[in-house]
């Protein structure tokens, strides 16, 4: 088991890996954003907000839009629910993943997205027939500070499919939380 860190940085992007803090993370393929539009958007005072707007694009060969690895995605995500981690919202897009997630027991985020990153990168490139970089390096994460931030990190998630046109309805959207808490609502009853 990897301990949290608290503040640290693997390079560019600050990380606050604490026990028990629910965090927003994101991480994306590795072809998803060019880097020189990175580098052009970073700069600028809405950054967070731009590049987030260039993900939902669909840029990159958008291998999470297969349903093989989006599910494989997802049952990534699922495996150590309740054990390493509580999942409280997730969503896999086409050429990112959004995650609300609380860790538990001391388990380090850094450890629980590598884990996610490692075994669905391996996993993925196999069943497509490809080698290299399947995943960006790095990831965004931001802890949650409030209930109020929270509650609308989950809704952000949850909607982030019928913002990008993907689906009407959020719960139309087999990949993530939205969908899934329906699916499992429907099959108890």
């Amino acid at each position: 088991m990897t301990q949290p860190k608290g503040w640290h940085s693997r390079g560019y992007l600050p990380h606050f890996d604490s026990p028990e803090t629910i965090q927003f993370v994101t991480y994306r393929l590795a072809d998803s954003l060019p880097r020189a539009r990175i580098e052009a958007l970073r700069s600028l005072p809405d950054a967070v907000l731009l590049l987030d707007r260039e993900l939902d694009a669909g840029l990159g060969e958008c291998w999470l839009r297969n349903a093989e690895i989006a599910s494989l995605a997802q049952e990534s995500l699922l495996h150590f629910d309740g054990q390493r981690y509580r999942l409280l919202a997730w969503c896999v897009m086409p050429n990112h993943i959004h995650v609300v997630v609380e860790p538990i027991d001391g388990h380090a985020l850094s450890a629980i997205v590598k884990s996610w990153k490692s075994f669905t990168s391996r996993q993925a490139n196999m069943r497509l027939g490809r080698s290299g970089a399947f995943w960006e390096a790095d990831y965004f994460d931001r802890y949650m500070r409030n209930e109020d931030h929270l509650m609308r990190t989950i809704e952000y998630v949850e909607n982030n499919p019928v913002k990008a046109s993907l689906v009407k309805e959020a719960a139309d959207w087999l990949w993530s939380s939205a969908s899934y808490g329906a699916r499992t609502s429907r099959s108890a009853s």
